[in-house]
């Protein structure tokens, strides 16, 4: 089990923006492990409860949420990660366990007493709160990330585009998975995420493209349809 505790700041920026800021971080900062060219496919299974409070408690914008989520990088992975996100105020606590693939196939199928068979008090947590919260799957979500890292303060940037997702269809080991775009293929996600501050430089290249910070859910945008909504 992993676990991080930091800040996250999003903004959204267009795809010219993208590329100047990927240059420019480029020059200053290493790629983080799995990028390579435009950088590399994320998946992402939500898992909500049966009235969908986590995802109610996101739109609400409540300080104290979470969401849990089985994440690969796309149909030729051989494990996932599943994590568990807490906002706490200003800051996200981040928990991760590390499953193979057919653990994972178990979980996404909804036997959820593979997490027993870990020693971790993360997955003994998580059995817990799914199996009597009654946590199903929801969506699936996909894009395309590029991810720049620093050592100091455990900075991590990413910029995610081309966001595309489903709510019929929950195997994020399937080849064939049939997905529709969830967002507008011109605008891309940038996030900063953090330990105690920013360092100044990072912050003038980002201040160079005058965006502001908000809030964009890759979860939410994956229920627009089922939700009948359009959200950031």
């Amino acid at each position: 089990m992993t676990e991080v505790l930091r800040q996250e700041k999003k903004y959204l920026i267009t795809l010219e923006q993208y590329y100047h800021l990927s240059r420019q971080f480029s020059k200053l900062l290493k790629e983080d492990q799995h990028s390579s060219g435009d950088g590399y496919v994320v998946r992402s299974l939500y898992f909500d409860q049966l009235d969908d409070n986590d995802f109610e408690e996101k739109i609400e914008g409540l300080e104290v949420r979470k969401k849990i989520r089985l994440r690969n990088y796309g149909a030729n992975s051989q494990s996932a990660k599943l994590e568990m996100k807490q906002k706490q105020g200003a800051l996200q606590k981040k928990r991760s366990l590390t499953l193979d693939k057919g653990q994972s196939e178990r979980l996404i199928k909804g036997d959820y007493s593979v997490l027993l068979e870990s020693k971790s008090e993360f997955a003994g947590e998580c059995f817990g709160l799914m199996h009597m919260q009654c946590y199903r799957p929801k969506a699936v979500v996909s894009y395309q990330r590029k991810g720049f890292v620093a050592d100091e303060n455990d900075i991590r940037i990413t910029f995610d585009h081309h966001i595309v997702g489903t709510e019929s269809n929950f195997d994020i080991f399937s080849k064939d998975l049939v997905e529709n775009p969830v967002f507008d293929p011109f605008l891309v996600v940038m996030e900063v995420k953090f330990n105690g501050f920013l360092l100044s430089y990072i912050k003038d290249i980002i201040n160079e493209v005058n965006v502001s910070e908000l809030a964009v859910s890759k979860y939410c945008l994956g229920r627009a349809v089922g939700k009948n909504y359009i959200f950031l």
